[in-house]
């Protein structure tokens, strides 16, 4: 049977002088880890079953990695340097984004039936350009613009709608000197959406849905997301949902669509991942998810973190509508943050720059604080 290693961070400091160095700086980031769980699991799919688990820290990780079983040692030696990987920098048009901290994409849907603004940036373009030029001056590194609804059931757009949707809403985003992703599966959409001046692609399909669209990509040179749903290759992102473990399900479907990108010949350094909470995912597997954020680090790509306003906030707060749901989303932008994600896509991109801004105040003041030291 196939075994596979996975090295998950699970121990973390506000500073290395905390353990006095022993800790990593965690994807080129503001988070520290001292704590490793190297995990060997075995078997595929819904199967698979943990068989073996070490515990490390920076300075045991190379006897521990050692005594791995043959054929394990390169893939959980490949793991470890991704974990210390410092991402460069994406250059989105005249824009830098530095991803040595948590960065804010604004969302801005332009569609009749988004669940979290009712078709309100569609309808009204005046709204949609005031909207998105509040985010960006609210500090939004990027902005982010889809024109077909993903929720649950959602119809199927024919591309040239879609199109007729995000084109505008990029070329006046554009105009403002944003730095733009398109959020689509299509690759005729992504075209015209390069073409109109955005400089990114958010696919959630993970460029399964359609054949050309990996060819696009290469062909552009621009990054792309890799999101994670069970029902990517289809129409409906939702089903085919049979995890097993859905932690090791995700990072191994992830790996995948990884690998298929560099494939076709997209640089490793254009990719972002996604895990995709929310699509095809219970409440449970949400969670479990969010809980192990760091181990995604390990595939060696910026990781992005879409659970704004999602149903789990709800599920968690007496069901409460979207429109309520900001207090859970600044909790859950939290968590990313304090799992080295880089990327954070909100709607109240306001409110989630003030909480990173916060949170980067005190991880500043943590790498200066020495009170706690002898001497």
């Amino acid at each position: 049977m196939t075994d596979r290693i996975y090295i998950r961070p699970i121990g973390f400091v506000p500073g290395p002088q905390s353990e006095h160095g022993n800790a990593i700086r965690l994807a080129g980031g503001m988070v520290y880890a001292s704590r490793f769980a190297v995990i060997q699991r075995r078997g595929e799919g819904a199967d698979g079953a943990v068989v073996e688990r070490w515990l490390a820290s920076p300075e045991t990780i190379a006897e521990v990695l050692g005594q791995l079983p043959e054929g394990l040692g390169a893939e959980a030696e490949a793991q470890w340097a991704n974990l210390t990987l410092a991402h460069p920098t994406l250059q989105l048009g005249e824009r830098m984004v530095r991803l040595d901290q948590p960065q804010v994409m604004g969302i801005l849907n332009v569609t009749p039936d988004s669940f979290s603004d009712g078709g309100r940036f569609l309808d009204d373009r005046e709204a949609g350009r005031d909207h998105a030029a509040a985010m960006v001056e609210a500090g939004a590194a990027l902005l982010d613009i889809g024109g077909e609804s993903t929720r649950p059931g959602a119809p199927r757009l024919w591309e040239g709608d879609e199109i007729a949707r995000v084109v505008p809403a990029i070329e006046t985003c554009a105009a403002m000197g944003a730095a733009i992703s398109v959020d689509t599966r299509k690759a005729s959409v992504m075209e015209a959406a390069l073409d109109a001046g955005a400089h990114m692609v958010n696919d959630v399909s993970g460029l399964a849905h359609d054949p050309r669209s990996a060819e696009v990509i290469a062909a552009r040179g621009c990054p792309v997301v890799l999101m994670h749903a069970p029902g990517a290759a289809g129409e409906d992102l939702h089903e085919k949902a049979d995890y097993g473990d859905v932690v090791f399900a995700v990072f191994d479907a992830l790996r995948a669509r990884r690998d298929a990108a560099l494939e076709a010949g997209i640089r490793p350094e254009k990719i972002l991942l996604d895990p995709g909470i929310g699509f095809g995912k219970s409440l449970a597997d949400n969670t479990a998810l969010i809980n192990a954020l760091p181990l995604f680090h390990a595939l060696g790509h910026p990781l992005l973190l879409g659970a704004s306003r999602k149903r789990m906030i709800g599920a968690l707060s007496n069901e409460a509508p979207v429109e309520n749901r900001l207090g859970g989303s600044i909790a859950l932008a939290l968590a990313g943050m304090n799992a080295g994600v880089q990327v954070l896509r909100v709607h109240d991109a306001a409110e989630t720059v003030q909480a990173r801004n916060v949170w980067r105040g005190l991880r500043d003041a943590a790498l200066t604080d020495f009170s706690d030291l002898p001497g």
